[in-house]
C-alpha cells in the first residue's frame, strides 16, 4: 500500500501511531487482496477541522470521527487511467479526528490504538466500496469484515 499520512493535528501524531496506521492499512489491503501499489492518504486533524469538513461536504455542523472521500470508479477518465500499465490506483482520502480517537477510546473502555485502528480500517473499507448505511446486510458485511481485520491484526476489544 502506498500510504501518505498527513498530520494537521495540533498535538501531532506520534511516530509509533503513524507506524501502527501504516501496518494496519497494509494488513487490511492484503485482506482485500489489493495491489501493493494502491494509493491513499490519511489526514489527522483536530475536532474543529473535521467539523469544517463535515459541514462543507456532508452538511452536518458537528465534529465526527472519520470521513472518507473515495475516488469514484466508473468515471471514464478513471477507467482509462486504470488501463495504463504501471499506474497505481488511488482509492481516496480519509480524514480522522485525533480528538475523537481519544474520547471514544475512553468512552468505550479500550485502547487508543484499538480506536485508531478501528477508525482507519472503517474509513479504508468505505474507500473500497463498503457502506454500512445502505441497509442491514451491508452493515453486517462491513462490520464483520472490519472486526475480522482488526482481530486478525491483534487489535481486539
Amino acid at each position: 500500500m502506498d500510504l501518505a499520512i498527513i498530520d494537521q493535528a495540533q498535538a501531532g501524531v506520534s511516530q509509533y501511531h503513524r507506524d501502527l496506521v501504516t501496518a494496519v492499512i497494509d494488513f487490511a489491503g492484503q485482506a482485500l487482496d489489493l495491489p501493493d501499489d494502491t494509493e491513499m492518504s490519511i489526514t489527522f486533524v483536530n475536532n474543529d477541522e473535521i467539523q469544517r469538513y463535515n459541514r462543507e461536504y456532508r452538511g452536518v455542523d458537528k465534529p465526527t470521527d472519520v470521513i472518507s472521500f473515495a475516488i469514484e470508479e466508473g468515471d471514464d477518465v478513471f477507467d482509462q487511467l486504470e488501463a495504463v500499465e504501471g499506474l497505481a490506483k488511488n482509492i481516496g482520502d480519509i480524514i480522522v479526528s485525533v480528538d475523537v480517537i481519544a474520547s471514544q477510546a475512553a468512552y468505550l473502555g479500550h485502547s487508543y490504538e484499538r480506536e485508531l485502528g478501528f477508525l482507519v480500517v472503517h474509513g479504508f473499507l468505505h474507500l473500497n466500496g463498503y457502506d454500512h448505511m445502505l441497509g442491514d446486510a451491508e452493515e453486517k458485511e462491513m462490520f464483520d469484515l472490519q472486526r475480522k481485520i482488526l482481530d486478525d491484526y491483534g487489535l481486539k476489544r
